[in-house]
């Protein structure tokens, strides 16, 4: 028995040796931009441990690479907010227009891409990697709706595993549900600075399926209530953050977007009130702020 045993644990020694030069061998083509040893690795490699968790990532990244195609875009008018590029001017020095570069994205590798991490997934459901690559691919794409999709799966399949999260080559990752509710919170930013009024409906949407799970949860209650304050739903916009308020009395964050749904409410008095809260708790920066938000209102 214990040279069976013995002869089991060196195959599966031999095994993750040569699935490890798998990937260090994809991993130094990848570097290289080498698309033809990098796919020659990925056959080889498939061939050899078709359900290596690392093999699914591999070939995500491969098919996201090969999907990307760099443009050179001339245009009058003003640039996309955020990116790089070159003024031109006209023969007055006027401005009159940009060079910019501009991504898009080969389809057919792309859904090959997503296919792969999505076959990874299913088959290593805790590999929280994968699911945050796919995530960071659907928002590279703009495919918001997909994008909010999966991250609405992901926190539900946080209920089930109770954030016991792995991550590249299987590692467990420490500190599970605050790391993955960070990254919920990056995420949610990420809307956000779209400026697309329409994708309040997202966050709105990934908050509640944060807060059906983790309903302490401040920073999606404060999330929650910005989807309403920007669209003018005060009183919906400020119940969150009273709950928000009850959680921790002395988050001057909280206190002083309360202070701020007042403001916008009109209700001057309980604007003070917040602001005054903020005074007594909040960082110097806030207590500047909140002063002269209460001088204001007291003219």
């Amino acid at each position: 028995m214990k040279k069976i045993f013995g002869l089991l644990l060196t195959a599966f020694i031999f095994k993750f040796a040569v699935a490890q030069d798998y990937q260090n061998d994809f991993n130094k083509f990848f570097q290289e931009n080498d698309s033809i040893n990098q796919l020659r690795t990925l056959t080889e490699w498939e061939k050899s441990n078709p359900k290596d968790p690392e093999l699914f990532t591999s070939y995500f990244n491969y098919y996201f690479s090969k999907s990307k195609e760099e443009i050179l875009v001339v245009a009058a008018g003003n640039p996309p907010k955020g990116e790089k590029y070159l003024s031109l001017s006209d023969s007055l020095g006027n401005y009159a227009g940009f060079i910019g570069s501009q991504i898009n994205y080969d389809k057919s590798f792309l859904k090959k891409g997503l296919d792969k991490i999505t076959e990874g997934i299913n088959l290593y459901p805790n590999r929280l990697d994968m699911r945050f690559g796919k995530i960071y691919v659907l928002g590279q794409i703009k495919d918001w709706n997909s994008f909010t999709k999966e991250i609405v799966k992901t926190i539900d399949y946080s209920a089930v595993n109770n954030n016991d999260w792995t991550w590249t080559n299987d590692l467990k990752k420490k500190n599970g549900k605050d790391f993955f509710l960070s990254s919920l919170q990056d995420y949610q930013v990420q809307l956000y600075n779209t400026g697309n009024d329409d994708l309040l409906l997202n966050m709105r949407e990934i908050a509640n399926s944060i807060l059906k799970h983790y309903p302490n949860h401040i920073e999606s209650l404060s999330n929650l209530s910005v989807t309403y304050l920007l669209t003018g739903e005060y009183d919906k916009g400020i119940e969150p953050l009273l709950k928000a308020e009850k959680i921790n009395p002395q988050d001057y964050i909280v206190l002083l977007n309360i202070a701020q749904g007042y403001k916008l409410k009109g209700d001057k008095k309980k604007a003070i009130e917040y602001y005054e809260k903020t005074l007594e708790f909040g960082d110097e920066k806030a207590k500047t702020y909140a002063k002269q938000q209460i001088d204001e209102l007291k003219k």
